[in-house]
């Protein structure tokens, strides 16, 4: 057995050792029956518990050293991915009175690195000199997932289209999470049918001992055969020519990462974009891209990002923030330049018991002399007030508040396949939460369509909804929505909204 393999051996043994001998001393405050009482479910550090352990292993001590660190159950992971997201090393000296949050701080910090279906930590402490062990399990990482998906924005978009069943798009989606063991990762994108779509990525975190700086490179070609041109009532009117696409798109992207934790992001990219529509498009809308049937374009954007949720998929305590600037710079005086600003900013409190409020706030803002058509773009697409997904509202600048109270109706824990072997995929975690919810929005600096109603007013909808958290992050929702013009209905939805 190598050296180093023995030491993590015995290191171990102690520590199960030590956390044995201190039982007896804390036994009455421990709630995890069958385990050691510094064990650590995934959800929750027992504060009181650690306290009560580190108090009886090494009794009046208020500054502890931490004498080694270590990882279990990360066969494909590299230890350097994980130690660059603690706050703490070996040789460090750590306040005892604040132990216990910090250790959960950092296992919350592993587990958000979305690698690990749990991850516990667990400790032992003697003569002042502590000994970390972090548990965690490995998810599957490669994902080969067929395409089969509807060419609308949304599911109620889709339905009320008479030629629904020709506007699907089919083919293959790969990604590999955590590529070659360093949390990189690799999409590709094989899509035919309604839009044809080529496209390859390569996302790098961090390189080094730190893994404070990364990468990330990709391209991307499109052609779809037919394409929303105009906005008429508030809703997208959409060309489809008997041959040919009436728009194609190329862009290729590189950029720089820095890290500081999972917690922490940052991100500066560069792309060149190549795109043009057919000459029936530019008849219909000249203002489609100014007059012309083709530009090209260099994006220069910065994002920085603070995520500092308890989870990231479904969060329930905690803050998120994001600042994005991107400047856009036209080739051949195709458009004058612009300038975009957005931002976000979401908060999730627990208010006791199977309560939570979850609350954000979001908007936009967009610089430029003339904006074409397809730039004009505000609430609808990336961003909307649910109960207006029927509807775009074009316009230079928006402002969204979302606004959530979640009951968690019950939480079956992880439950167990029996007929299922592979520990990556035999356990399925189920939480059904009920929400009520409300929101509002406002867009400034439409085009000026006197038909299109919506820009300049105020939007607003409340509703309920079911939302089902399960296996590898997924969120489903089912929501009954209703909006301001007096309009309701059922809406599915993929992802946590806020």
């Amino acid at each position: 057995m190598p050296a180093r393999a023995r030491k993590r051996l015995w290191l171990l043994v102690w520590l199960l050792i030590c956390c044995h001998s201190s039982w007896a001393a804390t036994h009455r405050t421990s709630t995890l029956a069958g385990t050691c009482p510094a064990w650590a479910s995934p959800d929750s550090l027992r504060l009181g518990t650690l306290d009560s352990l580190i108090q009886a292993q090494c009794p009046g001590y208020t500054v502890l050293r931490v004498a080694s660190v270590l990882f279990v159950g990360n066969e494909t992971t590299k230890e350097p991915v994980l130690r660059a997201e603690l706050d703490f090393r070996e040789g460090d000296t750590l306040q005892a009175r604040q132990l216990a949050k910090q250790l959960e701080a950092n296992r919350r910090r592993l587990f958000n690195l979305q690698l690990f279906h749990q991850v516990l930590v667990q400790l032992a402490c003697r003569n002042g000199e502590l000994t970390v062990l972090f548990s965690m399990q490995e998810r599957w990482y490669t994902f080969p997932v067929p395409i089969f998906s509807l060419a609308e924005r949304n599911f109620r978009a889709w339905a009320n289209r008479s030629d629904r069943w020709s506007r699907v798009d089919y083919g293959l989606h790969l990604t590999r999470n955590n590529f070659r063991g360093r949390n990189e990762q690799l999409r590709g994108n094989l899509q035919l049918g309604f839009n044809r779509k080529y496209e390859l990525f390569y996302e790098a975190p961090g390189y080094g001992r730190r893994r404070r700086i990364g990468l990330g490179v990709g391209g991307s070609y499109y052609r779809a055969r037919a394409l929303d041109y105009a906005t008429v009532r508030d809703q997208l009117t959409t060309f489809r020519p008997v041959e040919g696409s009436p728009i194609k798109r190329q862009y290729l992207t590189a950029g720089l990462r820095w890290r500081r934790t999972v917690q922490l992001l940052a991100a500066l990219d560069v792309s060149y974009h190549r795109e043009q529509i057919s000459d029936s498009i530019n008849v219909l809308n000249p203002d489609y891209y100014l007059g012309r049937t083709s530009r090209e374009y260099f994006d220069s954007g910065l994002s920085v990002v603070l995520n500092q949720r308890n989870t990231f998929a479904y969060p329930l305590t905690g803050r998120y923030a994001q600042l994005t600037l991107v400047y856009r710079h036209f080739l051949a005086a195709a458009a004058p330049a612009q300038l975009l600003a957005q931002g976000r900013y979401a908060r999730y409190v627990a208010l006791g018991g199977p309560f939570y409020y979850s609350g954000a706030v979001q908007g936009q803002l967009r610089f430029s002399h003339q904006l074409s058509y397809a730039d004009n773009r505000a609430l609808g697409y990336d961003a909307l007030v649910r109960g207006y997904d029927a509807y775009v509202v074009d316009g230079r600048h928006y402002a969204l508040l979302q606004q959530g109270l979640s009951y968690r109706i019950f939480d079956a824990g992880r439950v167990r396949l029996k007929e299922v072997r592979n520990p990556k995929i035999n356990t399925v975690p189920l939480v059904l939460y009920l929400n009520t919810f409300a929101d509002a929005g406002y867009v400034r600096g439409a085009s000026g369509v006197p038909a299109n109603q919506l820009p300049g007013r105020l939007l607003a909808s409340a509703g309920i909804g079911v939302h089902l958290v399960t296996y590898y992050d997924r969120v489903f929702t089912l929501e009954y929505t209703r909006n301001l013009r007096g309009q309701g209905g059922f809406f599915l939805r993929s992802e946590f909204p806020i």
